[in-house]
């Protein structure tokens, strides 16, 4: 038996395409007053309550590119594409925390993608709310370590991307990459 989340999640299916197109033709960071997908929301920490901002975020799909080398490479070094270290959610994050400075990303969600952007929305949190101060479960954010946590990877798409998923012996990126090199391993 299905519950109501799942319904909700049937309905946005539905009507996502439609939505895409007056998305595309808004800001690229755009404040929401509810989350659009809901269940996604509430299971990555959303409550409705003061302090939860959901930002919608449009992101360009495709590889990144930088300008193509004129003269004095070899055939092999003229390559023009560059593979992200980042996943899209994460730059996603981050373009959200540039534009609201006074807060801090909880978490994000993928909402689609068409031809030319990926959208997401992200659960942002505004620490100097007394409901969150007071709130034992978020409580946890105000502290001066989780200060721009998004530029230091400390979410979750951040943790994703600079590999801390999964430990194995194989894997050379804890505590960091630069830290490995520099025992001289």
């Amino acid at each position: 038996m299905a519950n109501a989340y799942y319904y909700i999640k049937e309905s946005l299916r539905n009507s996502l395409r439609e939505r895409m197109i007056d998305w595309r033709a808004g800001n690229s960071v755009v404040k929401v007053e509810k989350p659009t997908d809901i269940g996604r929301a509430r299971t990555l920490g959303y409550k409705d309550k003061k302090g939860f901002i959901i930002a919608r975020v449009r992101v360009m799909r495709g590889g990144r590119q930088k300008p193509r080398p004129r003269r004095g490479r070899r055939s092999k070094r003229m390559t023009v594409r560059l593979t992200l270290k980042m996943n899209y959610q994460w730059v996603a994050e981050q373009r959200a925390q540039k534009k609201f400075t006074n807060l801090e990303v909880l978490n994000s969600y993928n909402l689609g993608k068409d031809g030319k952007h990926y959208f997401y929305e992200v659960i942002m949190i505004d620490p100097s709310k007394p409901e969150i101060i007071s709130d034992p479960t978020i409580s946890w954010i105000i502290r001066g370590t989780n200060k721009n946590r998004v530029y230091r990877g400390l979410t979750s798409a951040g943790k994703k991307a600079r590999g801390l998923r999964h430990r194995s012996p194989e894997l050379k990126v804890r505590p960091s990459l630069r830290a490995w090199e520099r025992r001289g391993r």
